[in-house]
């Protein structure tokens, strides 16, 4: 293949050690993470379109109980599900975003609904919902969303009044449940999209970096698209996206350079977490400064990858 065409997606990034990990759930996550970059790729590859292919693996992602977005959302403080997410156009900078749903089955296909077929940028809610049945999109039950290791994280977290950022299973462990995917097409146009549960135990409609462009969600066909996992709070407060892209357009940085300087600086600011970054060249850099992190890529000029530790 000469197009220049690439996909990269994540699951989540945080305290994921092998010497925790059962050969039979590293087997399930891998495939899992394999399964949502093909289905992104293999529409890059029959020419279909960066938006198209960022929207196809994030809903693959979504649609697995095992991430915490979509079907695999945690609970919130009030046993309920608010998920967020977004969704960019590198060619127009065109965006959409959504956050505090609680039925609606991809979240991520709202948030592009709402970029191509509303005059909004964000809708949040039940207004959010109001305007997924207008667009005809696929809701579910609450049983859909119910899982009982999501449950009795809820059931653990109130019992310790924290509140955890995904699944913990001793002190200081930390997993950031979020989903992404970015992705270059024939046509040099480049996409991003994010989708999350949010927080275990969350309170006060608290929204994290997922739904926010700039801060979780970018892409500008002059330099990249990303997405983010990890503390949506550092995310946020580093405009960590955009900031990725502006040191790119504005330093004259390379991709790998500017994704090792963002990532820096979420450690300076105390955050812990990662991204996936394509430019327009299709290099592709994923970097975090966790113990992990759900990952795998493709591109017309190198082989797959699907990994989750640091090595």
């Amino acid at each position: 293949m000469k197009e220049k065409v690439g996909i990269a997606i994540h699951g989540g990034a945080g305290t994921i050690l092998k010497s925790r990990m059962t050969a039979e759930k590293e087997t399930l996550y891998l495939n899992a993470l394999r399964e949502a970059l093909n289905a992104g790729w293999n529409h890059l590859k029959s020419g279909g379109s960066s938006l198209d292919a960022v929207e196809l693996a994030v809903r693959e992602l979504e649609d697995n109980p095992h991430f915490n977005a979509g079907k695999g959302s945690v609970f919130t403080n009030e046993g309920k599900h608010e998920m967020d997410a977004s969704i960019m156009d590198g060619k127009a900078l065109k965006a959409g975003c959504v956050s505090m749903l609680s039925r609606v089955r991809n979240p991520v296909s709202l948030a592009r609904k709402i970029m191509e077929c509303s005059e909004f940028v964000y809708l949040s809610g039940k207004g959010a919902e109001s305007f997924a049945k207008e667009m005809n999109l696929e809701f579910e039950s609450e049983e859909y969303f119910f899982s009982e290791f999501r449950y009795r994280q809820l059931q653990d977290s109130m019992r310790e009044n924290v509140i955890q950022l995904d699944h913990s299973e001793r002190e200081n462990e930390k997993k950031f449940g979020t989903v992404g995917a970015v992705a270059l097409d024939m046509n040099g146009n480049l996409a991003a999209a994010t989708s999350t549960g949010g927080m275990t135990n969350k309170k006060f409609g608290r929204i994290g970096d997922s739904a926010i462009i700039g801060a979780g969600t970018y892409a500008n066909n002059k330099t990249c698209a990303v997405s983010c996992t990890g503390h949506g709070e550092y995310f946020i407060r580093g405009v960590t996206a955009y900031d990725l892209s502006a040191l790119m357009e504005y330093k004259g940085m390379n991709i790998r350079t500017a994704s090792a300087e963002v990532i820096n600086k979420l450690s300076t600011l105390g955050g812990d977490g990662g991204l996936i970054a394509i430019d327009n060249d299709a290099n592709i850099e994923m970097p975090f400064n966790s113990e992990g992190m759900y990952r795998a890529s493709v591109s017309y000029k190198s082989d797959t990858l699907v990994a989750i530790y640091c090595d």
